[in-house]
Parts: C-alpha cells; structure tokens; sequence
C-alpha cells in the first residue's frame, strides 16, 4: 500500500502557495488602485471609474476659491488644479509650505498660514500667487474648516 498523505500535503501546500501569491497580486493591484502618474486628478486607477465625487464636493465647497478674486481668466483645467492646490494647501501642507500648480497658461502656488481656532473650527489664512504670462497676480483669504472635511472660504 502506498501511503499518499505526503502527496495530499504537498497538494495542499502548493494550493495555499497559489492563493497567497493571487492575493498578493489583488492586494497590490487595490493599493495602487488610486496611484497616478501625472500632476493631474486621479481616475480611479485600476478599480475606479472617472472622478471621485468626493473630491469635486472638497472642490466646489471652496465656492471658486480666492482665484476667483483675481480675474485671472482660467481654463476649465486650470481652474480644477488651482482649486485643488488651494484645497491641499488649505488641508494638508503644513503652514507656510507652497503647493504648486500649471496650466498651459497660467501658473500658481498657494501658500497657508498656520492654522487658529475660531470656536470649535480650524481656519488658515492664505494667499494664492497667479503668474499670466509674466504678470503677478496675488490673492488673499481666509477660509474655515467644515467637520465634513470640506473648507468654506470667508467673505
């Protein structure tokens, strides 16, 4: 007789070694899901379709933002980076830290004061620096952070 428990083991083994690497595989795939090349908005990366919702709510939140204030006439395009480098600037750089956008056109960076309370809410003044074609243009504001995440400009 001959004993086959050594071959079921083995059949075993190589089945948890061939589980473990397909979920290596889907777990990296997940994990770089949102990963982007360029400057530009994410697409979803390999799970995701099109642009999140939830950015354009952080986006639209900020009512146009302080590069409204500048006439600076901006593509679709480079509204959409100007806003979201006054979002990053507003949520995540550290104060006094520039974030950097470009357009085709037109450039700028924004750049966040530290942040102070005003009752239970953080704000950040900043200033948005525009570049049209050699010209300076500079914009600034304050704005306040919602407990949604969102950050509404004040007035």
């Amino acid at each position: 007789m001959i004993d086959r428990s050594v071959e079921r083991t083995g059949a075993v083994a190589m089945g948890v070694f061939r589980f473990r690497g397909a979920a290596s595989i889907a777990l990296a795939a997940f994990a770089l899901s949102a990963c982007t090349t360029t400057g530009g908005a994410s697409k979803g990366g390999l799970l995701g379709s099109g642009k999140s919702n939830s950015s354009a709510v952080y986006i639209s939140a900020l009512q146009g933002g302080i590069v409204a204030r500048t006439g600076v006439k901006l593509s679709n395009s480079e509204m959409q980076r100007a806003l979201e480098a006054e979002y990053r600037a507003l949520e995540a750089a550290p104060g006094f830290q520039p974030v950097a956008w470009t357009g085709q056109s037109v450039s700028g960076q924004v750049v966040a004061a530290a942040p102070y309370q005003v009752g239970q809410q953080n704000c950040r003044q900043y200033v948005h620096k525009l570049n049209d074609k050699g010209r300076q243009i500079e914009a600034r504001g304050a704005a306040c952070r919602n407990p949604n995440g969102t950050w509404t400009p004040l007035t």
